[in-house]
Formats: C-alpha cells, sequence, structure tokens
C-alpha cells in the first residue's frame, strides 16, 4: 500500500507557559469537577453565568442527531490489497447548539459526530488535511497502529498540511474514536469538537445477536460553557465548573425517539475533565456489554455505570418494558452543585419487532501470557512547578523513560498520590489494551473484566494492569486523559524494541 508524505513542523511559536496561580485553579477546579461519586461534591453551579442558565432551560428541546457514517471509496493496491479510503479535513464550522444562535467548532468534514464504520481485515487509508490555524496530530484512539501512524506529538500537521495515515484493522472489534494528539493545541481542538468515531467490527461480533443497524447507535457525550449567543467559551484552567450544558452528539440535552425493543448504545466521553455516572431512570437495568477494547467476557446487569474521559462503555437497553408514550431520561449521578444531572431523554414512540437478544457469554479475552516485567507510575500534581507528572516528570518529547520488549507480557501499578488536591487521573496506554488485574489488591469487578486502554485511578487508589506489546516498534505515549493534565506535563513515552 503506497501512501504519500506531506509532514511538517508548526512555524508557529508555541503557547505561553501557564501561569503558577493558573495552575493551581485549575488543579482545584478540576478536583472539584471529577471526584463526585456520590453526586454531591462542591461546585459552583452558577459558574458561567447565561451558559448555567441556558443549561437549566434547555432540558429535551431537540433532537438528537444520529451520527453520519462516511462514505468509503474503495481502492486496491497494485499488489491487489483493498482497502478503504477517507478524506478527513480538520476545519472550522458551524453549527446551532443554543437554538436561535450559531456555534463556532472545529471539526472533521464539518460534521458534528462523523464515524467511520470499518471492517476487521480491511485497512483503511485517511487523508488527513489540516486546515485549522494550530497543528493537529491525529490519533486513533484504541488503534493497534505502527508508530508512525499514530499521532505522536512530533508528527503535528502545520496548518496547511496533509499526510496519510494507515490503520491495518488487525484487531478485534471495538468502539474508537479520533481525536488530536498534538503538543499544544489537543485539549482545545478536542473541546472545540474535533473528534470522530471509529468503529470497528469482525466476523464473531457480527454472529451474535445484538441489536444491529438502526438500533445500534453511537453517543458521544461531553460537557461545555457555552455562552447565550451560542459561543463555545474555552478556559485551559479553571473552566471545568462552567462547562455544565451536556452534549450528546453534539446536540444540548436531546430527546431521542426509540421504539419499544432493545437498543445497543455505544457511549464515548470526549469531555477534557469530567466524568459521568450514568443512570438510566430511578436506576433502571442496563446491560453492559462492551468496554474500550470491545465485548465483555459476559454480560453484566447495571444500575449505573462510569464513563470516565476518553472511556468506551457499551449498553443494552430494552425499551419494550415501557408502553409507548414513555419518556425515559439518561443522567449523571456525579454533579456540580446544583447543575442539572439530565444527560438526554428517550421517548418510546412505536412498538417494532426484535429478534435481537444478549447472550449469556460474549467473548473471552485473549492470553496475554506470564508477565515477566513489573514497572510502576506515580501520578501526582507538584504546586511549587505548577505540573502535573508521571513519576516525578514533566513530559520531554526528546526523552524515553523506557523500552518494553516486544512479546514481553508486564504488569503496571498506576498509583494516584494526589491525595491533598483529591484529583482522579485517566491513565491511557498507545498501541495495546491491556487487562486489569486489581484495584488496591480486589478483583476488578465485572465490568472491567475486558480489555481497556484508559482507566481511572482515584486519589490514594492503585491499579495493577497487565499488558503485552506485539506488532509494532518505535516511540509511543501514555499519559493522563484529563486533557488539562496532559497539556500541563502528565504525559511519557516508551519505545518498543525488539
Amino acid at each position: 500500500m503506497s501512501y504519500r508524505k506531506s509532514l511538517s513542523r508548526s512555524p508557529f511559536p508555541r503557547r505561553s507557559v501557564l501561569t503558577r496561580r493558573g495552575l493551581l485553579r485549575a488543579a482545584g477546579s478540576g478536583a472539584g469537577a471529577l471526584v463526585l461519586g456520590a453526586g454531591t461534591g462542591a461546585g459552583d453551579g452558577a459558574a458561567g453565568g447565561g451558559a448555567a442558565a441556558f443549561a437549566a432551560d434547555a432540558l429535551f428541546g431537540v433532537p438528537l442527531r444520529v451520527a453520519r457514517t462516511l462514505r468509503a471509496h474503495p481502492r486496491r493496491t497494485g499488489k491487489g490489497v483493498e482497502y478503504d479510503l477517507y478524506r478527513l479535513v480538520t476545519r472550522e464550522s458551524t453549527t446551532t447548539i443554543v437554538p436561535g444562535t450559531t456555534t463556532r467548532l472545529r471539526t472533521f468534514n464539518g460534521e458534528p459526530v462523523p464515524v467511520i464504520r470499518a471492517t476487521q481485515g480491511r485497512p483503511v487509508v485517511i487523508q488527513q488535511v489540516n486546515q485549522l490555524d494550530v497543528p493537529f496530530a491525529m490519533h486513533l484512539h484504541g488503534g493497534h497502529v505502527a508508530a508512525h501512524y499514530d499521532g505522536h506529538p512530533v508528527n503535528e500537521l502545520a496548518p496547511g498540511a496533509s499526510r496519510f495515515f494507515q490503520y491495518p484493522n488487525k484487531q478485534r472489534a471495538s468502539s474508537m474514536w479520533l481525536h488530536d494528539h498534538s503538543h499544544h493545541a489537543h485539549a482545545e481542538n478536542i473541546y472545540r469538537g474535533a473528534v470522530a468515531g471509529y468503529l470497528l467490527t469482525d466476523d464473531f461480533e457480527r454472529k451474535l445477536p445484538l441489536p444491529k443497524g438502526a438500533y445500534d447507535v453511537l453517543l458521544h457525550l461531553r460537557d461545555a460553557n457555552v455562552a447565550p449567543d451560542g459561543t463555545l467559551v474555552y478556559e485551559q484552567t479553571g473552566g471545568a465548573a462552567a462547562r455544565t450544558v451536556f452534549l450528546v452528539n453534539g446536540s444540548p440535552r436531546p430527546y431521542f425517539r426509540v421504539a419499544a425493543r432493545k437498543y445497543r448504545f455505544r457511549f464515548t466521553n470526549t469531555s477534557n475533565e469530567r466524568g459521568f455516572l450514568l443512570q438510566l431512570g430511578d436506576g433502571d437495568e442496563m446491560t453492559h456489554i462492551a468496554s474500550d477494547g470491545g465485548l465483555l467476557p459476559a454480560p453484566v446487569k447495571t444500575g449505573s455505570l462510569w464513563l470516565w474521559p476518553a472511556e468506551r462503555q457499551e449498553v443494552v437497553v430494552d425499551f419494550s418494558r415501557y408502553p409507548v408514550g414513555s419518556k425515559v431520561v439518561l443522567k449523571t449521578l456525579a454533579t456540580n452543585g446544583d447543575e442539572p444531572p439530565e444527560i438526554m431523554r428517550f421517548d418510546v414512540a412505536r412498538r417494532a419487532a426484535d429478534a435481537s437478544s444478549v447472550p449469556d457469554e460474549l467473548r473471552p479475552n485473549p492470553a496475554l501470557g506470564a508477565p515477566a516485567v513489573e514497572r510502576s507510575f506515580t501520578m501526582s500534581f507538584d504546586p511549587a512547578a505548577g505540573h502535573h507528572l508521571i513519576n516525578g516528570k514533566h513530559f520531554d518529547p526528546g526523552r524515553v523513560e523506557f523500552r518494553p520488549k516486544l512479546g514481553t507480557t508486564e504488569i503496571w501499578t498506576i498509583h494516584n498520590a494526589d491525595t491533598g488536591f483529591g484529583i482522579p487521573h485517566s491513565f491511557h496506554v498507545h498501541l495495546e489494551h491491556f487487562q486489569v488485574v486489581d484495584r488496591d489488591g480486589r478483583a476488578p469487578g465485572p465490568g472491567e473484566a475486558g480489555l481497556k486502554d484508559t482507566i481511572t485511578v482515584l486519589p490514594g487508589t492503585k491499579a495493577r494492569v497487565k499488558v503485552r506489546f506485539t506488532d509494532y516498534k518505535g516511540r509511543f505515549m501514555y499519559h493522563c486523559h484529563m486533557m488539562g493534565h496532559l497539556t500541563m506535563g502528565m504525559m511519557g513515552q516508551m519505545e518498543v524494541v525488539d
């Protein structure tokens, strides 16, 4: 498969370093925004003024935007390998969030929620064109891809540049997403909407009787600070408390008309820092079937489900238990102060035939082998320097922290040492999925029994994960996926070697 290179470093100056006061404010507001598992944490629910008022008034006033599947352009290489070609242009566009106003977003192809649907064994090639006025480094979050196509910050595209990305799609079916991983613009690019879904299927998944077609629905969840005139307000520090508008596929607290039958919902949290503790109705049963790396070994009945930044969680909801005409609200139990907890509403509008079901067994995990190496990662905030750190170090693109070997299984212990500030950290590994071994010595719950690539660790706690590196050598990132923490240095890089 051929590709063209169009790489250049940004000629624009780097953004100014944040002040120590701003960093401390970011650490404090981040804690208030996230450590709210019981839904009773502190926080100024009126922060943002008009944005908070709009959040309270705009309940279920607009329909859900259904994710738009992008059209593939089938191609064949000179050696006869078939693949799908896409052209993704990152550019500014306008949409409506507050009714009667327009909002400027940064998007892929001008779409609020585009999605690529790919098939295992059929490669995807994407020509990414950066028409933004800031750098962009496209990363397939959850993708098992070569280092050259992983969206490393040193490979960011300058404004006006383009390059080709090759995704082999050799991994098992899962819900992934595309977002920026540039060195400085990433948090704002994600916040302003430059994300896309990437849903990979395979023969194993297709043969299961899970809901399909129009009953398999992608839902991107995030928070935002939207001014009354429609302006999307971005603050790198101290802005989390003002992000009281919940967007689902770019729509503020929408409604979605459903049939009285089973649906598969694929949740992705594209927020910079907010975690959602999802609850349907008054704790109505949801069937948890998949997480970051695809299907769980077995389905899990649950009344609530955490969705932290960058995580994907998939559930099946059976609406046949509700009479036609019912209105069922999805909300979060983790809120700031008095902000509205409602996320969206499902309106049961009609009856429909339903041959789908959830099997008692879904997909066993792959065998990762016996661990031969152990590593530790301590995540902390340094108030003196104003940095978020891993193992006491701020990210340095010129430094490699360690070199795992291909084919070797490792145990990683991730420790959140931020007890003073009460800040959660969301640890993400590029290239490979991992299995959760335990949390503070206790076996993970059934909802964490599958493959993961992102794990949130609460203050003062530890998690151990098992990971095995395969196929690709080169430099890959690991970092906190709270985007403000990443911006303030909480990232490292490893070099996978033979």
